[in-house]
């Protein structure tokens, strides 16, 4: 080996102790500036570090851990896999009686909103839509008893509308006829048996189905006609027409049903769950469309006795009053319903109820900085306000607001606390180990 080649190796080796020497410097100035972050990191801040102010400045912190991660721990301050800088949890964060404690500062600076417990009597109501459909209370057939047929139609095409004691038809029954001839017989008679049996015949007619006026017509002007006239008994709309003029009829026969129109029902279907809000004989409110700023007013007068497997809704049946017979069967109609106020009880707004799926809660304030978490049970929401039907009390002050932040502090309390129970709960060979 050559002078020349040996001063290469050594110039070589050399320069590979310097690169040593820095390696290892630059990792210890690294540790020494994690292990010690400087006065004003937000890491060193005291109540400032924790988001939820639970440490003091001289605290000892419990681990580190990233608010955008609680769950995941850390030895050492420091950034996070996430990159965000970590923040101390401190074991004096632990509040009293299992809740979970927050600063004044930190309730106003994260807008943790507060609200109490009142009572109210809630109004019920609810939305939805019918269609209107006749009112089968309000329905009159016009049947023979007896065989005929028609001599003259006066209502000679369906739907259409007729009046109380509006002709419908005439017809000619043999029957009729004769029971009226021996009925005026028995009337025109003056000996004793006949008196007797007049009452008997003139509730023949009246089993035979012959109408008050030819009756009537026998009793005071003493003579029948080989034809009678049917008359309308209500206001409404004739739905069916059972005969055409001319035609004969069979004993039994509808010649025509009529359907009143003074009410109409309208069937609208409710949700299972809101059919509490709308008790019967509630008061319900109707606009149709087809009337712009016309209002029918009606009750609630029965719930059908069926669920719909699919939409899980209740027919619910209304009677609307219709006085100028401005609704017509096939309309539909906007409804809103309103029950009477009921007795005053715990209400609450609903944000401040959380539901989980399995049980609904509300978390609490002392007014101490201390929150807690209590299950309730609760009624049919009602404009923005829940009923609480146990639970809470009257006054006591909830969180409208934040509960997010207060169940992630909660959550990091619980599971100091169960760091904290271990060791004592474990084996003495265990600890030993």
């Amino acid at each position: 080996m050559t002078i020349k080649q040996f001063s290469k190796i050594k110039w070589f080796a050399g320069a590979l102790a310097l690169l040593a020497v820095g390696v290892v410097g630059g990792d210890w100035w690294a540790h020494r500036m994690m292990s010690e972050p400087a006065a004003d990191s937000p890491t060193s801040a005291g109540n400032g570090a924790n988001p939820l102010g639970a440490a003091a400045s001289n605290a000892k912190p419990l681990y580190w851990y990233d608010p955008m991660i609680p769950n995941q721990h850390f030895g050492k301050p420091g950034k996070s896999p996430m990159g965000m800088e970590m923040v101390p949890k401190y074991s004096d964060a632990d509040s009293e009686g299992g809740g979970v404690r927050v600063s004044s500062g930190v309730v106003q600076n994260l807008g943790i909103r507060l609200g109490k417990v009142e009572k109210a009597g809630l109004k019920s109501g609810l939305h939805a839509v019918g269609s209107v459909a006749f009112d089968d209370r309000l329905v009159a057939v016009v049947q023979a008893r007896v065989e005929g047929y028609v001599t003259r139609l006066n209502v000679k095409a369906p739907l259409e509308r007729v009046h109380r004691g509006q002709p419908l038809a005439t017809i000619l029954a043999p029957q009729w006829l004769a029971a009226q001839q021996e009925y005026l017989a028995l009337v025109d008679a003056r000996s004793q048996s006949a008196e007797a049996l007049q009452q008997p015949a003139r509730q023949r007619l009246v089993v035979l189905g012959v109408p008050d006026a030819a009756i009537r017509a026998v009793e005071t002007k003493h003579e029948t006609n080989a034809t009678t006239t049917l008359v309308a008994p209500i206001d409404g709309v004739v739905t069916e027409l059972g005969v055409r003029d001319g035609a004969a009829f069979m004993a039994g026969a509808n010649l025509f049903r009529i359907n009143g129109l003074a009410t109409v029902w309208v069937n609208a279907q409710v949700p299972e769950s809101q059919v509490s809000m709308v008790p019967l004989d509630s008061t319900v409110e109707a606009h149709a469309t087809a009337w712009p700023g016309k209002r029918f007013k009606g009750r609630v007068i029965a719930f059908l006795p069926q669920v719909d497997p699919q939409t899980r809704t209740l027919g619910v049946r209304i009677a609307l009053d219709n006085p100028d017979f401005q609704l017509s069967p096939g309309m539909w109609v906007a409804l809103d319903f309103t029950a009477p106020a009921r007795e005053p009880q715990l209400v609450v707004p609903s944000e401040a109820v959380i539901v989980t799926g399995e049980r609904s809660v509300v978390i609490v304030a002392d007014g101490k900085g201390s929150f807690d978490v209590v299950n309730v049970s609760t009624g049919v929401e009602q404009d923005g306000r829940t009923p609480i039907l146990s639970g809470l009390k009257e006054g006591q002050s909830i969180v409208l607001s934040g509960q997010f932040l207060i169940d992630s502090e909660a959550s990091l309390t619980s599971t100091v606390n169960r760091l904290k129970t271990s060791p004592s709960s474990m084996a003495p060979a265990e600890r030993g180990q």
